[in-house]
């Protein structure tokens, strides 16, 4: 499990998160869901450290991540998967060397070792023969697969994914969705997931954070929200004002 408690997060003046606290659940599909501009992705990068917290702390599995120094999160952060928005792949390097990047940095494997696991987990998200191929020659759904790849290749406890779907089909969603959820089910992790899309919410959403002016605005999971009564969570996901707007 992972621990939120009272953090806050300001740019300047700007104050993006306001004393938030929430959890996320172990072994689960955790969505944290919002309008864009509410602070999803900063709560998500406060999360996995990549921006300092102003106040607050997080633990992971009890561990107090906010308090420690840079090599004392070391271990912390090779137990953690991130796909970010876009994938986030370097252009430079083929699907494999990608996929090893992570082996690169935090591991002794050796150079074959290293490629038979790159090409178990580019199986795990059904891709084949691409290995030798760059980014820009293959599709934004098979960009994605082989950032999920990366995120695994070092059997993460946590995965972190920035709005998986963005720009993808809703074909192409629906088989993203699968793979984190499946991912999820067989590594047992620990999954957070920023997005705004509605089948995501309703096909693989199990634990769910609502951020609402940068602050948590409601908690629960997918069949609270039906008798939930909170007017700003109804209106996010049901359009309820929208809905009003059209009978009048």
């Amino acid at each position: 499990m992972i621990e939120v408690e009272g953090i806050s997060k300001s740019f300047g003046t700007k104050q993006v998160l306001d004393n938030i606290s929430c959890r996320f659940e172990s072994g689960q599909v955790n969505l944290i869901i919002g309008q864009s501009g509410m602070g999803k992705t900063v709560l998500m990068k406060c999360t996995v450290g990549l921006f300092e917290v102003d106040k607050g702390c997080i633990r992971f599995d009890g561990r107090d991540f906010s308090s420690m120094d840079f090599r004392q999160r070391k271990p912390i952060r090779q137990e953690i998967g991130m796909v970010f928005q876009g994938g986030a792949l370097f252009d430079s390097l083929t699907v494999e060397e990608n996929v090893m990047f992570p082996l690169n940095m935090f591991t002794g494997m050796s150079l074959s070792e290293k490629r038979d696991r790159a090409d178990a987990c580019l199986k795990r998200v059904n891709l084949k023969d691409v290995h030798q191929r760059y980014p820009s020659e293959i599709s934004g759904g098979m960009k994605k697969r082989v950032a999920i790849a990366r995120a695994i290749s070092m059997n993460p406890r946590y995965l972190f994914c920035d709005e998986p779907n963005s720009g993808l089909d809703p074909k192409t969603s629906i088989l993203i969705d699968e793979l984190i959820r499946d991912i999820t089910q067989e590594f047992k992790t620990t999954t957070v997931v920023n997005t705004h899309d509605m089948n995501s919410l309703t096909e693989i959403g199990q634990h769910i954070v609502f951020i609402h002016g940068g602050r948590k605005w409601w908690e629960g999971s997918y069949s609270d929200i039906l008798q939930s009564g909170n007017a700003e969570l109804d209106d996010f996901v049901f359009a309820t004002k929208v809905m009003q707007r059209l009978k009048h």
